[in-house]
């Protein structure tokens, strides 16, 4: 399993319209073969970053699978316009966790 890690910077003043999107586009992404959990949080420092976590089976469900897909296109169509072009995505493996 791989984690999806996403940095967004929403514009200012759009963010609740951000979080309405994300709460019909993560249906979206959630149906996509081999992702296992999406969530969104927000900075407490800075109110317009998001951090995006989506749990995949593998880098190429994410980067093969879902960014060819139309469903894709469906996501970008629902939250693209709302934040800064580029974010920053990185692909993570556990190597050690701890839960109470």
């Amino acid at each position: 399993m791989v984690t999806e890690h996403v940095v967004l910077s929403v514009l200012p003043g759009r963010e609740a319209e951000y979080e309405k999107a994300f709460a019909e586009a993560k249906h979206v992404i959630a149906s996509a073969t081999g992702c296992r959990s999406v969530s969104v949080s927000r900075s407490v420092e800075n109110p317009s970053n998001y951090l995006l976590l989506v749990e995949w089976d593998s880098v190429e469900h994410h980067m093969e699978g879902f960014r060819n897909s139309e469903a894709f296109v469906e996501w970008r169509r629902l939250t693209g316009h709302l934040y800064e072009p580029n974010p920053v995505i990185e692909h993570y493996i556990a190597v050690d966790t701890l839960s109470n």
